[in-house]
C-alpha cells in the first residue's frame, strides 16, 4: 500500500468543474476511509485524480517559512466559494476553515474563520477576509490566512455544494445533534432540536442557513461544525469502513466537486490519510477563531472584529504544534 502511494503517478490532464460554497473536512477523511478499508486504493486514487480539479499556483511562492518547532504538522485550508469557478476573481469565500494536523497524527483541529473577519489582505490593506478571493483568487485567500497567523499553508481545497450533497447521500444520510431548532429560509425544511437525520438536500439547507438566527453567521458556523461531527462519525463508522461499495461511491461523488492545489494528488492525500488511520470522530476538535464581536469599519461596512491576542496565541500554537495545549488552556476544545 505504501509502495503504491510512492509509485502512483498523477494524470497530467485536468478539467474544470463548478465550485460553489461550504467547506467540510472531506479531503483527508475520504482518503482515510479508503485506506482503512484497503483493497481498492488504486481505483479510488484514479477516481480521485481524474475527478478533481487542480488549482494552478494556489500556494504563494513567498509563503512564510515553517517554524522548526512545528515538526511534521500540516495546515490545510478548506474554502467554499460563491462562484462556480474557484479561480475566478469575482468570487468571495463563503466559508473558510483551517485544519491543523499535528505531527503525531493523533487528531485534527478544525478552526472556522468568520467570513466577515476584518483583517489585512496583502496588497489591499484591511478588508473582510472573504474579499481576498475577489481581489486575487485562491492564492490571495491563502496569503491572507498565512499573513494572519504568520504560518504556511501546506495545502488548499475547495468544495462545491453538489459534491457535498452527493457525499451525504452516498453515506446513506448523516445524523446531527441539532442544538437550536429552526425553519429554513431557503426551502420548506424544519430542523427540531435534538437528533435529526439529514439527506443531501436537507444537509445543504442545514449548513447554509443564517437568516433564521439572531446571531446569523455565528450560528451557521456552529451548525456547520455540528454537521461535520455527524459526517465524520458516519464516514468512519464500521458500516462504512466495511462497505467497499459505499466507500467507492463516496469518493466518486465528491471528487468531481473538489478543487485542490497542485501538490494534493491522490498519492499525497493518501499518504496523509494513512498516517491518520487511527483518527475517529471523537478525536477531531472543532472551534471558531475567537473574535471581539461585530463592529463597523471606517468605510461603514458591518464586520467581525478580530481578536489580535487570540490570533497571536493560535499563531504560536501553529508554530509549536501545540494546538491541543492552546485549546485546553482556553477551554475552547
Amino acid at each position: 500500500m505504501t509502495q503504491f502511494l510512492q509509485d502512483y503517478e498523477q494524470p497530467a490532464a485536468r478539467r474544470r468543474h463548478p465550485v460553489r460554497t461550504t467547506a467540510v473536512v472531506l479531503l483527508v477523511l475520504l482518503l482515510t476511509v479508503a485506506l482503512v478499508a484497503g483493497g481498492y486504493l488504486w481505483s479510488l486514487a484514479r477516481s480521485f485524480d481524474s475527478g478533481t480539479t487542480t488549482i494552478e499556483n494556489a500556494l504563494p511562492a513567498d509563503s512564510p517559512l515553517k517554524d522548526p518547532r512545528a515538526g511534521k504538522s500540516q495546515n490545510i485550508l478548506l474554502i467554499g466559494t460563491d462562484e462556480r469557478d474557484p479561480g475566478s476573481e469575482a468570487s468571495r469565500s463563503d466559508t473558510m476553515m483551517l485544519v491543523h494536523i499535528p505531527g503525531d497524527r493523533s487528531t485534527a483541529y478544525v478552526m472556522s474563520i468568520m467570513r466577515d473577519t476584518w483583517t489585512d489582505i496583502p496588497g489591499y490593506g484591511e478588508q473582510k477576509i472573504n474579499a481576498a478571493m475577489a481581489l486575487g483568487g485562491v492564492p490571495l485567500a491563502v496569503d491572507a490566512v498565512q499573513t494572519m497567523f504568520d504560518a504556511p499553508i501546506d495545502h488548499v481545497a475547495i468544495i462545491d455544494f453538489e459534491g457535498f450533497k452527493g457525499l451525504t447521500d452516498a453515506l446513506g444520510g448523516v445524523d446531527v445533534n441539532n442544538p437550536v431548532p429552526f425553519s429554513s429560509s431557503i426551502a420548506d425544511d424544519y430542523f427540531p432540536a435534538g437528533v435529526v437525520s439529514l439527506d443531501g438536500d436537507s444537509a445543504l439547507n442545514y449548513v447554509r442557513e443564517r437568516h433564521a438566527f439572531a446571531e446569523g453567521d455565528y450560528q451557521r458556523v456552529r451548525n456547520q461544525q455540528t454537521f461535520i461531527s455527524g459526517l465524520v462519525s458516519s464516514a468512519l463508522s464500521k458500516e462504512t469502513l466495511l462497505n467497499p461499495v459505499k466507500i467507492s461511491r463516496s469518493v466518486s461523488e465528491i471528487s468531481p466537486y473538489l478543487s485542490v492545489d497542485e501538490g494534493l494528488n491522490a498519492a499525497a492525500a493518501g499518504q496523509l490519510a494513512f498516517s491518520l488511520r487511527n483518527v475517529r470522530g471523537g478525536n477531531i476538535e472543532m472551534f471558531t477563531l475567537p473574535t471581539l464581536g461585530a463592529g463597523t469599519s471606517s468605510d461603514g461596512q458591518s464586520i467581525v472584529v478580530k481578536d489580535a491576542a487570540a490570533i497571536a496565541d493560535i499563531a504560536e500554537a501553529l508554530d509549536t504544534d501545540a494546538m491541543g495545549e492552546y485549546l485546553a488552556a482556553t477551554n475552547r476544545g
